[in-house]
């Protein structure tokens, strides 16, 4: 049920930019590490995807605490810098507890 559901994400429209925000306006170390690494910034799509994916399908509550946790998780990743191992050990974490939750509406839609 997970594949489904992130099938259906990925037909949300392509953005100009891969990474989940604008390379362009990229300033702290952290971005211009992720605009320039095509490995972390697909790490960074495919978070944005899994956001994405759990904000629709939790309740308004739930959302809040995610958007609480990736703010967090923001700050956790502008520590790494442009440190590329660091930056990559932090989208891992992410990506998968982004997964437990779509793990998680794909056992309610059972």
């Amino acid at each position: 049920m997970r594949h489904v559901i992130l099938a259906a994400a990925l037909l949300v429209p392509p953005v100009v930019n891969a990474a989940s925000f604008d390379c362009a306006r990229a300033r702290l170390a952290d971005e211009r590490a992720i605009c320039a690494d095509r490995a972390l910034n697909d790490q960074d799509v495919r978070m944005e995807v899994l956001l994405s994916v759990n904000g629709r399908f939790h309740l308004m509550g739930a959302n809040g605490a995610m958007h609480d946790d990736q703010r967090a998780w923001l700050a956790e990743r502008h520590g790494c810098g442009a440190n590329r191992a660091c930056l990559a050990r932090a989208y891992k974490a992410r990506i998968d507890q982004l997964n437990t939750g779509v793990d998680a509406v794909s056992q309610r839609m059972r």
